[in-house]
């Protein structure tokens, strides 16, 4: 009888230590994979090696022969204010990488099958009245530039290698993403409503981020995938439903409105980028893929992460 046991794939992995890349690795070797890391510091195990996006080339030896690179390296969206240096920080430290691990391959001699690269909700805009399925066109904005950018950079990958970029929306989980900021408002009694909390804010648990990529870069059946994917809980919900399930997981009251101007007046244009803008995404390649989300509403995502 033929072994049909799945076969450990060699993975690189690009932005390797943050919120979503530290539980992908661990992820992704607790599946039996081979994961090498890209660092930009020393490396401390062999596999570990060094990069320096924007500054010089990746030696292609480090991702040749690879079964699949994940790009998640970029400078954080949430390090507040965007001032317009850091603007162009957000928008370059992605592209860079990018277009280092692309240029990579070019040189390799057995190029990855699979690049399975960062993207994000951003690239819609503000879309209020639209159901936004994988492949919806860009909106307008900062952060839909960015990604518009990024998400070119990725698609100039050599003839050959089938490229994902993982539009991901508001990841829900301990320690990072969404509710970094908005569990010690909480906590201290400032909890409520920002804007009208109508928007739609298009939400994921940490869990099912790091599952869907699992899923994405090693499951026969999501072998045909390619192109833009949502990355986005399967219940869509309004940012009213997300922060009034921060304030009772928390035990807390909840009980102001930040109106859209004074969040204007403190975060600028990050407030619309990142608060106010309403993005109903669909996670539909993701489901008829065949991926099972662990999360199915907000609320369980919330209180997951508490």
């Amino acid at each position: 009888m033929a072994d049909t046991t799945p076969q450990p794939l060699s993975i690189v992995v690009a932005g390797a230590s943050g919120f979503i890349g530290t539980p992908l690795v661990r992820a992704l070797r607790e599946a039996g994979h081979h994961v090498s890391t890209l660092v930009r510091r020393d490396p401390r195990s062999p596999t570990e090696f060094r990069w320096a996006p924007g500054s010089r080339p990746l030696d292609p030896a480090v991702i040749d022969g690879a079964d699949v690179v994940v790009n998640l390296a970029g400078a954080s969206i949430g390090k507040l204010p965007w001032t317009a240096a850091y603007k162009q920080e957000i928008l370059r430290s992605r592209v860079s990488a990018t277009e280092t691990l692309v240029e990579a391959m070019r040189h390799t001699t057995n190029p990855p099958a699979l690049f399975l690269s960062g993207s994000a909700s951003g690239v819609y805009g503000d879309r209020p009245s639209d159901v936004l399925q994988d492949d919806a066109a860009p909106g307008t904005g900062f952060l839909a530039e960015v990604c518009v950018a990024w998400e070119a950079a990725a698609n100039a990958a050599p003839d050959g290698v089938r490229v994902v970029t993982l539009r991901t929306g508001i990841v829900v989980g301990q320690g990072g993403g969404a509710l970094a900021p908005l569990a010690p408002l909480t906590k201290a009694g400032l909890g409520g409503r920002l804007g009208t909390g109508g928007q739609f804010w298009p939400w994921i648990a940490l869990d099912d981020e790091v599952g869907a990529i699992v899923h994405l870069a090693t499951s026969p059946e999501a072998a045909g995938v390619s192109g833009p994917v949502n990355l986005a809980g399967p219940e869509p919900a309004v940012s009213d439903r997300i922060t009034h399930r921060v304030a009772e997981d928390l035990h807390r009251p909840y009980l102001f409105r930040m109106p859209e101007f004074a969040l204007r007046l403190v975060l600028r244009d990050a407030a619309d980028e990142m608060l106010l803008s309403s993005q109903q995404m669909v996670p539909t390649k993701l489901l008829e893929s065949g991926y099972t989300f662990r999360y199915a509403r907000a609320e369980d995502a919330v209180d997951a992460a508490f």
